[in-house]
């Protein structure tokens, strides 16, 4: 492909500008130096980036990080295949058998009944792919977010039997885990103790969230906004009072913050 090609629109245009771009004579530099684990945090920012566009509804973003995004499968199989493991070509096939295996009502002659049917089915093909000697928490990756990881294992020991019969056991069990922590608080425990019942805490709530029906990563990332778009009206207020953040006083910023929280109800539809 000529440098000055314009606009090329198919996957093998890709591969070339990333053979080339690996070309141990004539590439770049810096994609020559890269390995998997060096490029790996790069493959999960852009996958986040993909998520943020989608949060903010924005088309021409999403376009442009999927791009990105496939870029990044792309940089992987390229290594891949320098190292003679498998090449993109490998990774398109794998991804086929496995859809089309996953999805028999489908591509087969399997029936089910609706999505809540489909997803049962799906984990269990899972299952069956692991094996029958591998654990119920086996293949959950460990780079996922510690949240999602949480949820993640929790459902695999709920399948296999593992879990409270109901949200109300759970709670009670938030509330332990919280007293808990108070009581290490209070004991003026080492960090160590502390960071661990306060890894209890937050998985116990990890659980009480499931129960609930509410996807927990869901629920801390419209918390999260919640709270930034607040903090930003106290910030608000604080200017239109001629002072910055850090010369109001804590109980004037509580006063702030619910008038931020209270013009938020009045403004909900």
């Amino acid at each position: 492909m000529a440098v000055n090609d314009a606009f090329p629109t198919t996957i093998n245009s890709l591969l070339e500008i990333m053979t080339r771009l690996r070309d141990p004579e004539s590439g770049c530099p810096w994609d020559q130096e890269q390995d998997f684990k060096s490029i790996a945090p790069y493959t999960v920012e852009e996958a986040y980036e993909v998520a943020d566009a989608i949060e903010r509804d924005d088309r021409v973003s999403l376009q442009d990080e999927l791009g990105d995004l496939l870029f990044q499968v792309v940089f992987h199989a390229q290594m891949a295949s320098e190292a003679g493991w498998f090449d993109f070509q490998d990774v398109v096939a794998g991804i086929c058998r496995k859809m089309t295996r996953r999805h028999p009502h489908v591509f087969a002659d399997e029936v089910v009944e609706d999505a809540e049917a489909q997803t049962r089915a799906w984990e269990a093909h899972k299952e069956k792919e692991r094996g029958a000697d591998a654990s119920a928490l086996d293949g959950v990756p460990l780079a996922l977010p510690a949240l999602t990881r949480a949820c993640k294992i929790q459902k695999r020991a709920s399948r296999a039997g593992f879990d409270w019969p109901s949200i109300h056991g759970v709670a009670e069990k938030v509330e332990e885990e919280l007293e808990e922590l108070r009581e290490e608080i209070n004991n003026k425990s080492a960090a160590g103790k502390l960071a661990d019942e306060s890894g209890d805490l937050l998985f116990a709530s990890v659980n009480l969230v499931r129960h609930a029906g509410i996807d927990p990563e869901f629920a801390l990332h419209q918390a999260n906004r919640k709270f930034t778009r607040r903090f930003h009206q106290v910030e608000a207020f604080c200017q239109e009072a001629g002072q910055s953040i850090m010369e109001t006083g804590l109980d004037t910023l509580d006063l702030y913050w619910e008038q931020a929280k209270q013009s938020e109800h009045r403004d909900a539809p």
